[in-house]
């Protein structure tokens, strides 16, 4: 059975309810963090998933373990650390979308030693996922992308590097992105992490740009646009599917999951991907925007079970 690992940080994303103007609000905290919504949405989806994390002692790292084991990942790799876990807080605007202020200097998410990454396990992994924060925040950042050249050796390497300018300077993505795209097999984004990474540039010319850098495959996903599939010159749309919105926060970590899930399930993870019929990476874009829609369908990062799909011939 394919086996995903994912490695990265888990959030506490903090939702706040109430009016500022009243001198008070209240927040709820929900599990979250890109890499980790990712490996929950794999694992409740059906495929075998390893969750690489640092995961912090204190009362929000006791909740992603709890969150992480209930939707079935595996947490024997992940590193009890002493920092703080990161906090994220977030603000809705009309549509559902998310802006977050986030609290993560010295936290757990981002100390990740050699000897840490040395220890861990790739031993049946057919796939390595990773991105966001931990790939670019110091001082781990750097480790870990050498990690992902170790692991190109027996994996299919995703990456979805989910552009936060508010933590990270864009100019830090784009210098990073063509290393990034020398290691990747798949590199997913979505249309506002290339609007930062490079304003104004067409998104066929971004695609063309991160094939050359040596990305087989490229998926941008547009929100309720769908996705752009690129497969080294061939270009697809995806339609979204139609649902009623109550947040889009996780939406793009599910897609990414529902993309692998489906290309697992199908025997294409464990090696390169540049042969991969474009047939099947456009069916998997589709249902990675059928799993992005049941998230958006909810509060938070809460994406959907595989028998939420029962009777349907996509799982």
């Amino acid at each position: 059975m394919t086996e995903v690992a994912v490695l990265g940080e888990c959030v506490a994303d903090a939702f706040a309810e109430g009016r500022p103007e009243d001198g008070e609000l209240t927040l709820r905290l929900l599990p979250g963090g890109g890499p980790a919504n990712t490996a929950v949405a794999l694992a409740r989806l059906g495929t075998r998933t390893r969750f690489l994390g640092r995961l912090s002692r204190d009362v929000f790292g006791e909740v992603f373990r709890a969150h992480l084991r209930a939707s079935g990942v595996d947490l024997s790799d992940c590193v009890t650390a002493s920092e703080p876990s990161t906090l994220a807080v977030a603000a809705l605007d009309g549509d559902g979308r998310a802006d977050y202020t986030f609290h993560a200097e010295g936290t757990a998410d981002w100390a990740w030693s050699a000897a840490e990454l040395h220890r861990l396990r790739l031993d049946g992994v057919s796939c390595l996922h990773t991105g966001s924060l931990a790939l670019v925040r110091p001082p781990g950042g750097r480790l870990v992308e050498e990690f992902l050249g170790r692991a190109a050796r027996s994996a299919t390497i995703s990456i979805d590097p989910n552009v936060r300018p508010a933590l990270v300077d864009p100019a830090t993505y784009r210098t990073a992105l063509p290393r990034w795209c020398a290691v990747a097999d798949l590199i997913k984004l979505s249309a506002d992490d290339l609007a930062h990474v490079w304003p104004g540039r067409p998104l066929a010319a971004s695609c063309d740009a991160l094939h050359e850098a040596g990305a087989a495959l490229v998926v941008v996903t547009l929100g309720e646009g769908g996705a752009l599939v690129s497969q080294r010159g061939r270009r697809a749309e995806v339609p979204a599917v139609v649902t009623q919105v109550v947040d889009t926060v996780g939406a793009g970590d599910s897609f990414t999951a529902g993309f692998l899930h489906r290309l697992g399930r199908d025997g294409h993870l464990g090696g390169r991907l540049d042969d991969v019929q474009f047939g099947v990476v456009v069916d998997a874009a589709s249902f990675g925007a059928a799993v992005a829609a049941r998230t958006c369908a909810v509060v938070g990062a809460n994406p959907p079970w595989a028998t939420d799909f029962a009777g349907a011939p996509m799982i």
